[in-house]
């Protein structure tokens, strides 16, 4: 890609997202959006625009996102999203420290130099790419200039040891000081057991749990609710609220039919058939209330069963003050390993409770499984994917493919087969598959004929085609600021499905509401695209630093729109403090061991004999990842008794805590009332179920 086509890919991205951002500011202020731009904050009970939507600047949103404090979106979003705006700035952070020292000396050092002559007689139509010479491709084999790059190998290390060290004695804190709360949290007064021996003979099950526990905990232990298989019973409790839906949205029709009609109006009627578009024609309203008094017996019969005779080998052990619960956790308490397993409790809202009942060996082999057959997955993936990508580029099908010319030169877009597959993959497939097979298949491929006719130079041919693919990566992740953040920010998707829905299918307020009901921000898919991006900068910031500025832009721009949204959109569905800001930093350490190993291999391609001297960079890193694993991890795997020992603002409410477990299956009906039939069991929350 020359100059000029690169500026014009770059100038048609930012138009998009200029444009979005204006549509952005005109949509938001209009009060019918206001539950599309504002969710967060309306469900919080603060006013959206703060003044007035009509006299507000259409650009105040930058402001408040600048200016909002850590504090408040731990208020309106949660820890977790604090912690991952930590992840932004420590990225950003790397990438602008980085960008001070190598734009301007390593620029200037590969602008200057008189050219390899292997790439300039290697690339398309004898030409030299304006940017390639940017890159170090640029640079002489065996070039004193290229200390230049070693050095900025280390400059860039160091800044990123020194920024993880430091985000992550800050999020450190800030898990504490979410743990330290005197707020009362359910899951702080409870644990999770699992492998629960066989009954004995004698006594229940719930006794067998209450002797165990009590005899260790005799002062603080409060009571047990022993896991059930509740599969049936949450079927028919399904069926009972989708009959008050559909009853309440046939009242609804008929009331405005009130309104619009004649004053008697019409009642709804339905076919009781097959996704009701058969059978006979009956009246909604006395279907559906026929059909809520025959299912309620149903479930109150079944919750009884469940509640005596579906009892599993897992329990919620509950104790009276957070010290005890936090010790437990994280406390041997049987002799044989694959018994009483104990485990912190998560939030009632979180958790996957069918899985409780999986025994401790079981959990063991389908843990190896799983990573084997992801290990599968991505290297063998990789192959198709790397011959697809390679030859799918438009330059190498002109090339190989001749008489298609005609047909690819009218193409636009060159990248979209690569956005396409990197989208929503998770970190390792993505960068074995998007940043590793982009980058080494496409080399391979595109100088496959010269290997074959002299493969003595194959390493040489991969060493000057790597940098070639720095303008692929800058491409791709402006493409993913402009237009992504873009996206992101403007809410047209979502705006668009919930118009529709109001106007079609919303009859209900509940149905409304549903239609505008926020997510979470997403870190499933989200934080492995961003890592992606923190893999492929820091990996070609020395190798073609004008990636540098992108990455910038990309963190930067993504703070921006992220806060706001955060903010006004989005809501948590769960809360962990934190726990995975771990993993995140373990693979930016990942994606800088690879930066390394690659830059060692690169220089030694260029024959610089100083290559070896990169040699200790990724034993340093490994080191550096030992001493923060070590001094930190244990905090965010298990919950320190100096934390959970602060006071609490008043007297915990024990037998709230204990129903803020109850699914809502078994929690309804005349059942609830029988306690001594909820004290012989509880079962499996709904991951909805919310403190109460």
């Amino acid at each position: 890609m020359d100059l000029s086509s690169f500026l014009t890919s770059l100038g048609t991205s930012f138009l998009i997202f200029f444009i979005l951002m204006l549509l952005f500011a005109w949509l938001s202020k209009k009060p019918g959006n206001a539950v599309v731009y504002y969710p967060n904050r309306i469900l919080k009970g603060l006013d959206p625009w703060e003044g007035g939507s009509k006299t507000r600047n259409p650009f105040a949103w930058i402001k408040e996102a600048l200016t909002s404090t850590e504090q408040e979106v731990i208020a309106l979003s949660g820890v977790d999203t604090a912690v991952y705006f930590v992840f932004l700035s420590t990225a950003l952070g790397i990438l602008v420290l980085s960008s001070l020292i190598l734009l301007p000396v390593l620029l200037p050092v590969s602008a200057t130099d008189i050219g390899d002559a292997i790439t300039n007689t290697t690339t398309s139509n004898g030409t030299f790419s304006d940017l390639d010479k940017l890159s170090i491709g640029h640079v002489q084999a065996k070039s004193p200039r290229l200390w230049a790059y070693l050095l900025g190998v280390y400059w860039v290390s160091f800044v990123s040891y020194f920024l993880l060290w430091k985000a992550y004695k800050h999020v450190s804190d800030l898990r504490s000081n979410a743990l330290m709360t005197p707020d009362i949290k359910p899951e702080q007064f409870a644990v999770v057991v699992r492998d629960i021996p066989a009954v004995p003979e004698g006594p229940n099950r719930k006794e067998q749990v209450d002797s165990y526990f009590r005899a260790i905990y005799p002062e603080t232990y409060y009571k047990s609710m022993i896991v059930t298989n509740n599969k049936e019973v949450n079927k028919l409790w399904k069926e009972l609220e989708g009959f008050r839906k559909k009853l309440e949205r046939a009242e609804a029709v008929y009331a405005a039919s009130k309104t619009t009609g004649s004053p008697e109006g019409t009642r709804p009627t339905n076919k009781t058939g097959f996704l009701g578009l058969c059978g006979a024609k009956v009246d909604s309203i006395e279907y559906y209330t026929e059909k809520i008094n025959e299912t309620i017996p149903k479930l109150e019969a079944e919750q009884k069963v469940t509640l005596r005779e579906k009892q599993l080998n897992a329990a919620l052990v509950f104790f009276t003050n957070r010290v005890t619960a936090a010790s437990a956790a994280q406390t041997l308490h049987a002799r044989m390993v694959d018994t009483w397993t104990v485990m912190a409790a998560p939030e009632p809202r979180q958790v996957l409770w069918p899985n409780l009942k999986i025994k401790f060996f079981q959990r063991q082999v389908r843990q190896y499984v799983v990573y084997i057959i992801v290990a599968l997955t991505v290297v063998f993936y990789m192959i198709p994917i790397g011959f697809i990508s390679a030859v799918t580029t438009l330059d190498n099908l002109v090339k190989f493919i001749p008489f298609i010319k005609p047909v690819v030169n009218q193409s636009a877009l060159k990248t979209s087969h690569a956005i396409r597959a990197a989208a929503g993959k998770y970190f390792y497939f993505i960068v074995f598959n998007v940043f590793l097979g982009v980058t080494v298949g496409g080399a391979l491929f595109s100088t496959f004929k010269e290997i074959e006719d002299d493969p003595n130079k194959l390493v040489s041919l991969l060493a000057t085609s790597l940098p070639g693919s720095a303008t692929y990566f800058i491409t791709f992740v402006a493409l993913k600021f402009f237009v992504g953040y873009g996206l992101e920010l403007s809410r047209i998707v979502p705006l668009i499905i919930f118009h529709l829905k109001r106007k079609y299918l919303c009859k209900t307020e509940g149905e409304l509401k549903a239609a505008w009901q926020p997510s979470d921000l997403g870190y499933g898919t989200r934080v492995p695209g961003d890592m992606l991006i923190i893999t492929v900068a820091l990996c070609y910031s020395v190798i073609a630093p004008l990636i540098l500025p992108f990455g910038v832009l990309y963190f930067g721009i993504g703070w921006l729109v992220l806060r706001n949204q955060a903010l006004k959109v989005y809501c948590p569905a769960y809360e962990s403090n934190g726990k995975f800001w771990p993993h995140m930093q373990l693979r930016i350490l990942a994606a800088l061991i690879l930066y390394q190993v690659t830059m060692v291999g690169f220089l030694g391609v260029k024959k610089f004999v100083y290559a070896p001297l990169l040699i200790p960079l990724p034993i340093l890193s490994l080191i550096f990842g030992y001493i923060c694993s070590k001094k930190f991890y244990r905090f965010f795997q298990d919950t320190a008794l100096e934390v959970a020992s602060h006071e609490l603002k008043e007297i915990p409410n024990m037998e709230q805590i204990y129903k803020a477990y109850l699914p809502q299956s078994l929690s309804s009906g005349k059942v609830l009332l029988d306690d001594d039939q909820f004290e012989d069991a509880k079962s499996n929350v709904s991951r909805t179920a919310s403190f109460a």
